[in-house]
C-alpha cells in the first residue's frame, strides 16, 4: 500500500505546522520539514520540540534562506527530499505541500488513490511550446542568469537583466534538456526522486543552469521528471487544488467551502485561510476517517469563474480583427432572436423558416454543431465564426442569396448585438422572455460545468438564485441598451398579445406572426 512522504516548505505559523505534522502522520503517513532559515529560530526550535518524538517527521539538516522566484526555493525542497529518502525507507510517494495546504480526502482515499495507477503526478508542459506563462518574462527566464530576487532586488534584478541584453550575454539552455514547466505542488514516485538525486550529483552543469534561472520551482522537477521518465507513466496534472485570480493571486478557502472542497478531484487543496479554523478542524478530522465515499463532481475552477466574471463586465478599448472589415450591407437586413432557453430559440426559428421562408441559423456564435456549409474554414470554430464575423455573415448571405437573414443569439452576446447594431445594415431583435423553473437552471449550471452530478443539495441550494439572477442581469443590459427595432415575446403573453411584437420584428401581417405565436409547443421544456 501506498505510504507517503510529504514534503512541507514553511516559513511561518510554527503551530499550525505542529498540527499538520500530527494530522498527517497520525494516519501513518510521514513528513520532512524544511523551516525557511528567514524565520524565527525561536519558532523553529518550538516546532522540532513538540515533534521530537514522532518517529515520522523528520527535519532538513540544511535550513535555506528561500525567497520567491530563487533557486533557494528548490534548494529548500531538495534538502527536506534529502531528508525524507534517507529518513523513510518505506515511504513509496513524496508529496509537496505547503502550510497552507491540508487534505480535501481521506488517508484512506489518497493511498488507494496512488496505489490505483503507477505514476508521477506532475505538470509537465513545453516551456516555449505551451501557454502556461500567460504574461511578463518567458523566454528570459532561460537564456540570462538571474541572480538578485526580484520583488526585493528590483533595482539590481532589472538592471542586470538589461546589462545582459545589451551585452548578448545569452546562454543556451543544456543541449540534452526539453525544459518543461507546471506547477510545483508535486507527488512523485520513490524512484523518480531518486533518480532526480542520482542526477544531480552527476550533472552539476544542469545545477548550475538551473540556480541562476528565475522561478525554477516550476521548471526544475517539470524538467528532470519529463528527461527521466517514460511519457505513459506521467500523469500530467497536480493532485493538489488550487485557482488563481486575475490578478495572479492564489484563491482563498474559508469555513463555507466545505463541501465544496470534498467535491474537487483532488487530495489537497490551498490554500486554506489561517482564520477558517472550522474549515481546518473539520477537515483535519476527515484524513483520519476510514469508509468515507466522496462524490466528485469537480466544478470548483468554472464556478469560481462565473462567480467572479460577473462583476468584470466593461467597455473594450482596442479595435477587433473584425471590426475593420466591411459591412454586411447596406440593403441586408439581419433578424436576431436572442432566448436563453435555446430549444426555445431554436423552435420559433424553425416555425419562422416555415411560415416566412427567411433562411435560419440556429446558435452559430454558441454552439460548435451548428450546422453551417463549408465557407472555406471560417466556420469551422466558433474562434474563427466570432473573430470574423462580419465576413462569415456576408458569405452566409451570398450563400443563401439573400437579403433577410435570421439567427439565434444567447442573450451573453453583448459585443455581437453591439456590433451588428453598429453596422450600415439595418439589425432587428426579437427577445424571448422565458420563466426559469429550478429543475431547468440546475440541467444548465450542469451543462455549462458550474454543477455536476454528484454537487452537495446545500451547494446548489445557494447557487440557483445566483444563475437566475444572472439571467435577469442579461436581460436587463440588453433592453438598458436601447437598440432600436428592438421587441419582446413572453412565455406568459398569450400568442395575440405576442403576435404584435413577432409582427414588426419580421416585418409581416399580424395574421401570419399570430400563426407563429401560436405554436403550441413553443415553450415546452
Amino acid at each position: 500500500m501506498a505510504k507517503i512522504a510529504f514534503i512541507l516548505l514553511s516559513h511561518k505559523d510554527p503551530r499550525a505546522i505542529i498540527n499538520q505534522a500530527q494530522r498527517l502522520t497520525a494516519a501513518g503517513d510521514y513528513i520532512a520539514i524544511h523551516f525557511d532559515a528567514r524565520s524565527s529560530r525561536a519558532d523553529y526550535e518550538m516546532i522540532r520540540g513538540a515533534l521530537a518524538d514522532n518517529p515520522s517527521v523528520a527535519f532538513a539538516k540544511k535550513r535555506v534562506k528561500a525567497g520567491w522566484g530563487e533557486w533557494s526555493l528548490v534548494e529548500g525542497t531538495l534538502e527536506a527530499v534529502k531528508a525524507a529518502v534517507d529518513a523513510f525507507p518505506r515511504a513509496t510517494h513524496f508529496y509537496m505541500v505547503s502550510g497552507d495546504c491540508m487534505a480535501i480526502k481521506s488517508a484512506e482515499y489518497a493511498h488507494e488513490f496512488l496505489d490505483s495507477e503507477d505514476v508521477d503526478y506532475i505538470e509537465s508542459f513545453d516551456f516555449f511550446e505551451s501557454d502556461w506563462i500567460k504574461t511578463g518574462m518567458k523566454e528570459d527566464r532561460l537564456i540570462y542568469r538571474h541572480y538578485f530576487n526580484e520583488r526585493s532586488q528590483k533595482w539590481l534584478f532589472y538592471n542586470s537583466y538589461e546589462w545582459q541584453k545589451k551585452l548578448g550575454l545569452k546562454r543556451d539552455v543544456p543541449a540534452d534538456l526539453q525544459i518543461m514547466i507546471g506547477s510545483q505542488w508535486w507527488c512523485l514516485r520513490r524512484r523518480t526522486i531518486e533518480w532526480i538525486l542520482d542526477f544531480i550529483a552527476k550533472r552539476p552543469d544542469v545545477m548550475r543552469f538551473f540556480r541562476s534561472t528565475w522561478i525554477p520551482d516550476e521548471t526544475f522537477f517539470q524538467t528532470l521528471v519529463r528527461h527521466m521518465v517514460p511519457a505513459d507513466e506521467i500523469s500530467t496534472r497536480t493532485l493538489t487544488f488550487l485557482m488563481f485570480t486575475d490578478y495572479g493571486m492564489p484563491v482563498t478557502f474559508y469555513n463555507d467551502h466545505f463541501d465544496l472542497l470534498l467535491s474537487q478531484d483532488y487530495l489537497f487543496a490551498r490554500k486554506i485561510s489561517p482564520e477558517a479554523h472550522e474549515l481546518k478542524r473539520r477537515l483535519g478530522a476527515l484524513y483520519a476517517a476510514e469508509g468515507v465515499e466522496f462524490k466528485l463532481s469537480n466544478e470548483g475552477r468554472s464556478l469560481f469563474k462565473f462567480l467572479t466574471g460577473r462583476g468584470r463586465i466593461g467597455q473594450r478599448f482596442a479595435p477587433r480583427f473584425w471590426e475593420a472589415e466591411s459591412t454586411l450591407g447596406r440593403d441586408r437586413e439581419l433578424l436576431i432572436i436572442v432566448a436563453k432557453k435555446w430549444h426555445v430559440g431554436k423552435r420559433l426559428l424553425d416555425r419562422v423558416k416555415q411560415v416566412t421562408n427567411i433562411p435560419v441559423i440556429e446558435y452559430l456564435f454558441d454552439e460548435e454543431a451548428t450546422p453551417l456549409p463549408d465557407l472555406g474554414g471560417i466556420q469551422s470554430t466558433l474562434e474563427k465564426r466570432t473573430r470574423h464575423r462580419r465576413a462569415l455573415m456576408r458569405m452566409l448571405y451570398d450563400y443563401f442569396e439573400t437579403d433577410r437573414l435570421a439567427i439565434a443569439l444567447d442573450p451573453n452576446n453583448m459585443d455581437l448585438l453591439r456590433d451588428f447594431y453598429a453596422d450600415r445594415s439595418t439589425t432587428r431583435l426579437l427577445e424571448v422572455e422565458s420563466e426559469f423553473a429550478d429543475d431547468w437552471i440546475l440541467g444548465h449550471a450542469k451543462r455549462v460545468g458550474l454543477a455536476g452530478e454528484r454537487t452537495p443539495e446545500d451547494a446548489l441550494a445557494k447557487l440557483l438564485p445566483t444563475v437566475r439572477s444572472d439571467f435577469y442581469f442579461e436581460s436587463d443590459r440588453i433592453r438598458d441598451a436601447d437598440f432600436p427595432n428592438a421587441y419582446l415575446m413572453r412565455e406568459t403573453a398569450s400568442p395575440e398579445e405576442n403576435a404584435p411584437a413577432l409582427a414588426k420584428f419580421l416585418t409581416i401581417p399580424e395574421e401570419r406572426a399570430l400563426e407563429i405565436a401560436r405554436t403550441e409547443y413553443l415553450f415546452t421544456d
